[in-house]
């Protein structure tokens, strides 16, 4: 495989693999960081930038946008996308979220399937290097139809790793190929030459460093062999190639040395330049493959292409709810018809209704109308006992929204399902969503005792996740909605968030540069007081509702002060009084932000970082990798420092040591990590507006001295049972710890409820879960397992995610045959061609396939029509103007398969009329499987 770059790795680690990351030494040539012109993490990003390029092009050419001959930043690509239609600051956070969630899948391979020669094609294992992909592919076709495109994305990443190594660990290059290898992507297409088991195909290298040693016999008949690898035994059949490299031990046993390119040294340089423009190209069309079935709009949504943030409630229905759902509604067509057109219009919406004791389903549309629909088919209705299913809607809202979302909860009532609580603390810390609750009162309701449960719970969460949990009577609660119209914005960044205990008066400074815009404090606790003070020294108190600085409204427990638009840049401070617990958040928008993630470093033949699923280990340094944004690129900023900060302290950051990676990533180290919930602090320039910026983090952390890891290795069909095995050790005291496992959906699963464990020791156990056998294609399923000590003083927990997907038997791509072609009519001289026009008619079928389910226009001006689908046989019929003399149009069928019919009229590369000649008709599949080996 190619270098890890800079590469962030999920880890997953078990058994074996765990002993041999511990038990090997890192190997030079594979740094975690650099060290090579070309690393996965570069090749898989060329080929997404690309992409995403290519797709967004002739929109940045309409609005007289020009990327020039480099390449452009996130943020230049996500407005070019989104069209100048689209005014005002639009953040590329999501994009450059989505560009490294590929990326650390693509890195896991090299950890959790280190001796799997299928994920690397070692050991000539070529079938089944290509039935993980076609298996890959299959099921990001599933995720995508039914939106799950977080999951969509982390198949896409591994998979792309495995394609991607296939040019650097076979002697494809060495054949002399200079195309990648369709029939990895083609299952209707053989692979051909394969090397069988007794041949011999390379000759010994002493050196280890000999620039070819296939066998001439090898390259004359093109057969096509791969490198073994041994990470434990140096046993391979008789005259086979090597991987090679030191961690190899089969590269000590003739044929010696090693046919890997995965680095660039100067016995292979050639080579290894083929095999990075090969994997590159391999990759767009892997790429191409999954845009032609998701067509552009979702895969663009698979990118985190999009205006804004997704808008999720979560409305309790029972009885005495009427008027909060109302309220609900009234926000959600205010947001719908204010923001609609701007950057500010959220890119999707999700409703999760739930009662008692039933909740669900999760409705989620791009279409604001559908929204408006869905949300006024809410009624209140049953209830009568105050608890009620909240976190268990929530947990659906959390599993289903993208992640860093802001969620809000309409309820009345505490929760009846408060043993989720730990869960739902998990999945905000995994998913970085903000959770907001407003919380009224219900009159004439029973309460029936459930076991801790309280408005307390609310507040908890929303605190560890950054939100606001209000706290008002339900005549107040339209005045308190104004906080979700602040938050559904393209680019909100959190400046500060503090949670108090109270008692003495306390002063809070902060800071606000120049880029920052409709800057919001907000306040939530009761018999509150404060006084707030501007750079200059001019202050407003809490009593003043419209002063020098802003505009305060008051309701319930809540004080919002939206700052007026001429504040000043500088630092600021608030100094509250109060002897009840509060919190304080101030936000902006602002495009300068970043995303991070807390990391692990690993050891091995391809070491690197792996990013944690649970909280970071007790006693030891905590290491983070984070990218900056700013309004121009990570270029335009400079970095000063990155700590991580106490929420219920003052200013005490403990500060890391920074390493600049390059491209607006850094590698963070903290030695000492402060005990207690904690966020991450970022301090730097602007460099456009020569200011001082300051970056919070709103989901807290806290370290645990529990490890657990746990590894999904496949997708499951529907109705069979998924076998996923855990690990679980402690650093503390041993004994008995109590096992919790849940699921987003509800599938039957089976696990111990607890384990015995000896201090620095794994113990070992195994999960099942079963999804129901009428389990739709393309489901995706969040799991989360949580350990906890006997005391309840210590837990953590690992989010895990798999697809339910069905197994695909039809492998055939939709056929099409051009009937006419008439363009007689188009002039030699193309200044005339407006005046004229063209048509083109053409049949397509499925043949004995699952049908087609759409037929889209790819290239062309004119107007694409076609018969009903339901149709064996399809008539489509093309007119366009003589002016646009090429057309490409797409045909899915119900799996995913594509074909792409096209047509050019050019004078140059026309074919008689009625006829079709290469390569004026491609048929591309795209979607396939295949049943894992």
């Amino acid at each position: 495989m190619f270098p890890a770059g800079k590469q962030v790795m999920m880890v997953f680690l078990l058994g074996a693999v765990f002993a041999a990351l511990t038990l090997l030494a890192p190997a030079a040539a594979f740094a975690p960081f650099g060290g090579s012109a070309s690393t996965h993490d570069s090749i898989t990003r060329k080929a997404l930038l690309q992409k995403v390029q290519e797709m967004c092009q002739p929109a940045a050419e309409g609005d007289s946008q020009d990327f020039g001959q480099t390449e452009p930043s996130p943020e230049e690509l996500v407005q070019a996308c989104l069209g100048d239609d689209v005014k005002g600051d639009v953040s590329g956070a999501k994009f450059f979220m989505a560009l490294r969630e590929i990326s650390v899948q693509n890195g896991l391979v090299d950890l959790d399937f280190l001796r799997s020669a299928p994920h690397h094609f070692h050991s000539e294992a070529f079938l089944e290097g290509r039935g993980l992909i076609m298996e890959g592919m299959m099921a990001i076709k599933a995720n995508i139809q039914k939106e799950n495109f977080k999951a969509a994305r982390e198949t896409l990443g591994r998979i792309l790793h495995t394609l991607q190594d296939f040019y650097s660990h076979s002697n494809w290059v060495e054949l002399g190929y200079k195309e990648p290898y369709i029939s990895l992507i083609r299952p209707d297409l053989p692979l051909e030459n394969l090397a069988d088991v007794s041949t011999a195909t390379c000759r010994d290298c002493v050196s280890g460093q000999c620039p070819n040693q296939i066998l001439p016999n090898i390259l004359r008949d093109k057969i096509l062999t791969s490198g073994y690898m041994g990470i434990y035994s140096s046993a391979k059949p008789r005259g086979k190639c090597s991987h090679g490299g030191g961690s190899d031990y089969t590269s000590t046993r003739a044929p010696r040395g090693g046919i890997n390119k995965d680095e660039r040294n100067p016995h292979n340089a050639a080579f290894h330049d083929i095999a990075v423009n090969l994997a590159t190209a391999a990759s767009l069309q892997l790429l191409e493959d999954i845009r032609s079935a998701a067509g552009d709009q979702d895969f663009l949504r698979m990118m985190g292409i999009a205006r804004s943030s997704v808008v999720a409630f979560v409305i309790d229905t029972t009885g005495s709810m009427s008027d909060d759902i109302e309220e609900a509604r009234s926000v959600v067509y205010e947001i719908i018809d204010s923001k609609n057109g701007t950057q500010d219009e959220p890119s999707e919406y999700i409703l999760v209704p739930f009662n008692d004791p039933d909740f669900g389903p999760l409705i989620r549309t791009t279409d604001p109308n559908k929204m408006k629909s869905e949300i006024s088919k809410l009624k209140a209705h049953d209830g009568g006992d105050v608890p009620e299913m909240c976190l268990s809607g929530l947990q659906l809202a959390l599993t289903g929204a993208p992640s860093s979302s802001y969620i809000y909860v309409f309820t009345d009532a505490i929760a009846k399902d408060i043993a989720l609580k730990d869960t739902i603390t998990a999945l905000i810390r995994s998913t970085k969503s903000t959770v907001s609750f407003f919380m009224t009162t219900a009159y004439g309701r029973r309460r029936r005792s459930v076991t801790a449960a309280s408005f307390e719970d609310y507040k908890d969460l929303a605190v560890a996740s950054g939100g606001q949990a209000i706290q008002v009577s339900k005549a107040e609660l339209p005045k308190a909605t104004d906080v979700i119209l602040d938050t559904s914005t393209s680019a909100l960044v959190t400046v500060l968030h503090k949670a108090w205990k109270g008692d003495t008066a306390e002063t809070f400074p902060f800071m606000l540069d120049e880029s920052l815009k409709a800057v919001t404090i907000y306040i939530t606790g009761t018999s509150i007081t404060f006084t707030l003070t501007n750079p200059a020294g001019v202050s407003q108190n809490y009593d003043e509702a419209k002063g020098k600085l802003g505009v305060i409204q008051t309701v319930g427990n809540l004080n919002r002060i939206r700052l007026n638009p001429d504040k000043q840049s500088g630092t600021w401070q608030i100094r509250i009084g109060s002897a009840h617990p509060y919190t304080l958040k101030v936000t902006g928008q602002s495009t300068i932000t970043f995303i991070y993630d807390f990391v692990e470093k690993f050891g091995g033949p391809h070491s690197g970082y792996a990013v944690l699923s649970g909280r970071p280990q007790a006693g030891q340094p905590a290491t983070l990798m984070l990218s900056v944004l700013g309004r121009k690129g990570p270029s335009s900023v400079t970095v000063k420092d990155i700590g991580l900060l106490i929420v219920s302290s003052r200013d005490e950051v403990t500060n890391g040591s920074m390493t600049d990676l390059g491209k607006g990533d850094i590698l963070v180290t903290v030695d000492k990590v402060p005990e207690g919930e904690f966020v991450v602090v970022l301090r730097g320039l602007d460099k456009l507006s020569n200011s001082e910026f300051q970056r919070q983090s709103t989901t807290q952390m806290s370290v645990s001295k529990l490890h657990i890891q746990a590894l999904v290795s496949s997708s499951v069909e529907p109705g069979k049972t998924l076998m996923v095995p855990f690990q679980v050790m402690t650093q503390g005291g041993g004994g008995s710890y109590t096992i919790n496992a849940r699921n987003d959906k509800g599938f039957p699963m089976t696990f111990p409820d607890s384990l015995v464990l000896v201090t620095e020791q794994y113990g070992n156990a195994t999960l099942t879960i079963t999804p129901p056998a009428s389990t739709e294609s393309g489901t995706d399923v969040t799991l989360t397992i949580d350990a906890k000590s006997s005391s309840g003083a210590d837990s953590n927990y690992v989010i895990l995610r798999l697809s339910v997907v069905t197994k695909i038997t039809d492998f055939v791509q939709p056929q099409c045959e051009v009937v006419n072609v008439f363009a007689d009519d188009c002039p030699e001289d193309q200044s005339q061609c407006g005046h004229f026009q063209w048509e083109l008619s053409a049949n397509l079928t499925d043949g004995n396939g699952t049908g087609i389910e759409r037929i889209s226009l790819r290239q062309g001006a004119g107007i694409l029509s076609h018969s009903s689908l339901t149709a064996p046989n399809i008539e489509a019929h093309y007119n366009a103007s003589c002016c646009s003399q090429i057309v490409e149009f797409v045909a899915v069928d119900k799996v995913g398969n594509v074909g792409k019919c096209y047509h050019s009229i050019k004078r140059s590369d026309a074919s008689p009329a009625g006829t079709l000649s290469p390569p004026l008709w491609l048929c591309l599949l795209v979607s396939i499987f295949v049943a894992r080996p």
